[in-house]
């Protein structure tokens, strides 16, 4: 792009250095205001460059105008020719707007070579004619009240857009000549006459034209309306003031129809207003019609008509709401009586209760008493009864007389008679209550007769008495029988079920229900045989009339539902790891007992936990007291048991008198036992090469309890608070006896004292110390110090002496002759044998040990008192070797 750039510049060089430039510009044109769009304002040319490169499309255009204006544009007339013209989007105004618009028009061709120029375009003043303004311009409506006396009645102005400072006079007149309005020439519109809307037009068409001093001119269309007024009063046109109705017209009928007219028929008096002035609740009128309707019904049997038929009415018609011309009249309405109410009762269905035993003859009913109608003249308000109709009416009822409404017995109407059963001892008659006079209107009487019967027959028992059996495993809501009682007379009443006596049980008032309805014997809860095996119970039968007892013995069928209760329910168990097979673990044994079965039924089975099977009953089966055997050998050593405390879950079931096919439907209990197996196992040497072993003891705590040895807790901590008790009281006694018997020690018993202690520490004194911390010691070894037998407990590592008082070893006394080396005498500097040090050890780990709640044990592996604590310790302590003097 950049060669072609230079080689058009070089070519323009080459001929001469012509540039684009646009000719006939800079220039100045006029135009008119006022004109419309497309008008031609300026033609003008272009000369292309050197390179004959065209223009770009767009290109010449207005880019900037001074003032801003949108007036203008450039068209294209043809490559090199073009021509500004208007374009409309602004008006252009001599009068209000610039006269005078510089235009700078721009052209570029493809090289980017420009040119640009300013066209001034002056606009011109054109005369323009006089305009209306507002709603004048358009037509104007004008109203004038009928009766104004002849002068003004309207100031027509316009104005000259060429006149900015209105100094010119403008001339109006009219165009149609009126002989009622003229037009002054400075545009006051009068009027010539009186108007008067009833003898003349209403309205009048105008034409009115303005002029200015050039002789242009506009013209615009006035309307005048005469006003009427209202200044005459309605007159009625209708003479009628009598009017004869019939009672019950239905609301909105149309009675009278008063009619009025009003001399000012025209305008907005072209209408009336009626209304009735007299209260009254019976007419309406309508307010634009003068139509008088019915508002509501009129009854001439009822209220105030009943006794003055006459309503009289004033009719008021007026021009206007308020404020105009009205007029008055009176009219009278008389209300006839019609047969417009039917005969009729206080009610038209009775119901007759008559004793099955009524003798013939017996007046049931008298429907006069009854029956009426409210008309208020004869012959509309007289009535009669027709025949009566039913089903087995004609034997056994009659109207006498007929016509009379009066019912009386003629048949026999005996309960256990099968035709009235087959009437089902109800009968139906139907009487019409009608008028004598037309239309003849008529309503029916339905009467319902009923019997009543009468209790002749006593409450019976399907049976005289009732056994029924029911097991004691039925659960609540079981039937367990039914009674059911008959009752000859008819109709069958409703009888009640109740339970009178019987049915109690320790626990429950009652545990049996009866249905009231259908007599059904059901179990409110469980029966227990072993509680009560039967029930007697007395049934009572009632119908409010009669009632009747029955005895009804309930069996209680014993059923397998009490679950084995063995004794311990729980037990924890120690055993070692190399218990024989066979032998009854502790002597553990069991004890079963069942209420419902015998105990050669209870079968013995371990559930979860007997892992490789090690324990097992003995007997398994057939009895009620079982031992617990060892089964299997325990085996660590290859892997085969791995786990040391076992859980097992003993199942006690009472099928064993049962064969295998009965076994599967009968119904089976079982209970269950949880024993807690520990094994212990075999001890192991654990060989120190420290010269002064630290005995290390672990204290395992292992929660054993049981809920049901709920009172081993509370004894244990009743217990330890007394003792705590002794023991502080104890404490205070022998420190008050120490504080007041032994005195103290003076300072030279204090240095003789050190001097024996530094005297005895010239040899090593060795303290070993020992606590018996469980009573199963699985273990023994040798003590690598002192050479003697202790026992041990594998699994808490508590310790102590096989025999304290044999076993532990002498020292002797050193020769000088073939004396074994003695043990290197501590020398000044050096440390002095830790015998005070260990006594303070052992002391501590004492404490531990009874601040875990195990305390020390003696040899009989009983917990020891204080004072076998002492004794214990003293006991457990190795001999001092003493220095020789």
């Amino acid at each position: 792009m950049q060669e072609v750039v230079l080689f058009l510049l070089l070519l323009g060089v080459l001929s001469g250095g012509q540039a684009l430039h646009l000719i006939h510009l800079p220039a100045m044109s006029k135009v008119a205001e006022n004109s419309p769009p497309e008008t031609s304002v300026h033609m003008f040319a272009m000369k292309l460059s050197a390179s004959l490169s065209p223009v770009v499309p767009g290109f010449p255009l207005i880019i900037n105008s001074s003032p801003l204006t949108r007036a203008f544009r450039v068209n294209w007339l043809s490559d090199t020719d073009f021509e500004v013209v208007t374009t409309g989007m602004e008006q252009l105004d001599f009068e209000e707007g610039p006269h005078i618009f510089d235009l700078q028009i721009y052209v570029k061709d493809d090289v980017a070579v420009t040119d640009l120029q300013v066209l001034t375009v002056q606009v011109t003043d054109v005369n323009e004619p006089p305009e209306f303004q507002g709603n004048l311009a358009k037509g104007l409506d004008l109203y004038i009240v009928e009766g104004t006396k002849p002068g003004f009645v309207y100031q027509v102005e316009a104005f000259d857009p060429e006149d900015t400072s209105q100094n010119l006079p403008l001339s109006y007149l009219l165009i149609s000549p009126s002989k009622n309005f003229r037009m002054s020439a400075n545009g006051t519109l009068l009027s010539t006459t009186e108007f008067d809307f009833e003898a003349g037009h209403s309205s009048y068409h105008l034409i009115v034209e303005v002029r200015d001093s050039q002789g242009l001119g506009a013209s615009t269309e006035l309307h005048v309306n005469i006003v009427n007024i209202n200044d005459e009063i309605p007159r009625f046109t209708n003479l009628t003031h009598m009017y004869t109705i019939p009672e019950e017209l239905s609301p909105g009928i149309i009675v009278a129809h008063i009619t009025a007219e009003d001399p000012d028929d025209r305008g907005f008096t072209s209408f009336l207003l009626y209304s009735i002035t007299t209260v009254n609740s019976y007419f309406m009128i309508n307010q634009l019609t003068g139509a008088i309707q019915v508002a509501r019904r009129i009854d001439r049997d009822a209220g105030e008509l009943r006794q003055n038929p006459i309503i009289s009415l004033e009719v008021l018609v007026k021009d206007r709401p308020s404020g105009g011309q009205e007029n008055r009249k009176q009219i009278t309405f008389t209300v006839e009586d019609i047969n417009d109410n039917p005969s009729t009762c206080t009610k038209f269905i009775f119901s007759i209760m008559v004793p099955e035993r009524a003798a013939r003859g017996t007046s049931l009913l008298d429907l006069n008493k009854f029956c009426f109608d409210d008309d208020s003249e004869a012959p509309n308000n007289r009535f009669n009864f027709t025949t009566p109709s039913g089903v087995g009416r004609g034997s056994r009822f009659l109207q006498d007389p007929a016509g009379s409404g009066k019912i009386v017995l003629i048949g026999d109407l005996d309960y256990e008679n099968p035709s009235n059963l087959a009437a089902g001892n109800k009968y139906t008659m139907i009487i019409q209550v009608q008028d004598v006079a037309a239309p003849y209107y008529k309503n029916n009487i339905y009467i319902y007769i009923l019997t009543s019967p009468e209790n002749e027959f006593p409450l019976v028992f399907d049976s005289p008495s009732y056994a029924f059996a029911v097991s004691e495993l039925s659960p609540p809501r079981t039937q367990v029988g039914r009674v059911q009682v008959t009752d000859k007379d008819f109709p069958q009443s409703c009888i009640t079920y109740s339970i009178s006596a019987g049915g109690a049980s320790q626990q429950y008032p009652n545990i049996f229900w009866i249905n009231p309805q259908t007599g059904e014997l059901q179990l409110v809860t469980k029966a227990d045989y072993e509680t009560i095996p039967v029930y007697i119970l007395r049934i009572q039968a009632t119908n409010n009339e009669d009632s009747s007892s029955v005895t009804v013995t309930v069996n209680i069928i014993e059923e397998n539902d009490e679950k084995p209760i063995c004794t311990p329910n729980s037990y924890f168990l120690a055993i070692p790891v190399d218990l024989k097979v066979g032998t009854n673990i502790h002597n553990f044994k069991l004890t079963c007992t069942d209420l419902d079965s015998s105990p050669r039924s209870f079968r013995y089975s371990i559930g979860a936990g007997n892992i490789n099977s090690h324990f097992t009953f003995s007997p398994n089966a057939g009895s009620n007291v079982t031992s617990l055997i060892l089964a299997t050998r325990f085996d660590y050593a290859s892997g085969l048991d791995k786990i040391w405390n076992y859980k097992l879950l003993v199942y006690i079931t009472n099928d064993n008198l049962l064969s295998g096919r009965k076994r599967a439907g009968a119904l089976v209990e079982t209970g269950t036992v949880t024993l807690s197996i520990s094994v212990i196992p075999h001890p192991t040497t654990i060989i120190t090469t420290t010269p002064k072993p630290r005995i290390t003891y672990q204290i395992l705590r292992k929660n054993v309890y049981s809920p049901s040895a709920w009172y081993v807790p509370f004894v244990i901590t009743l217990g330890s608070m007394l003792l705590l008790g002794l023991l502080v009281s104890m404490i205070v006694l022998l420190a008050k006896a120490i504080h007041r018997h032994c005195p103290c020690k003076t300072e030279k018993h204090k240095k003789t004292l050190v001097k024996k202690v530094e005297m005895k520490n010239t040899k090593r004194e060795v303290m070993v110390e020992t606590m018996q911390m469980n009573t199963v010691f699985d273990g023994e070894a040798t003590d690598p110090v002192t050479g003697a037998i202790y026992e041990f407990n594998s699994k808490t590592g508590a310790r102590k002496w096989k025999d304290s008082l044999t076993q532990m070893p002498k020292w002797k006394e050193s020769s000088p002759q073939g004396a074994a080396p003695r043990r290197p005498v501590p020398q000044e500097g050096t440390r002095t044998p830790r015998s005070t040090d260990k006594e303070r050890d052992g002391l501590s780990i004492k404490v531990q040990a009874e601040d875990a709640g195990l305390g020390p044990r003696s040899q009989d592996s009983m917990p020891s008192t204080p004072k076998n604590r002492n004794s214990a310790f003293t006991r457990g302590a190795s001999p001092k070797r003493h220095p020789e003097k």
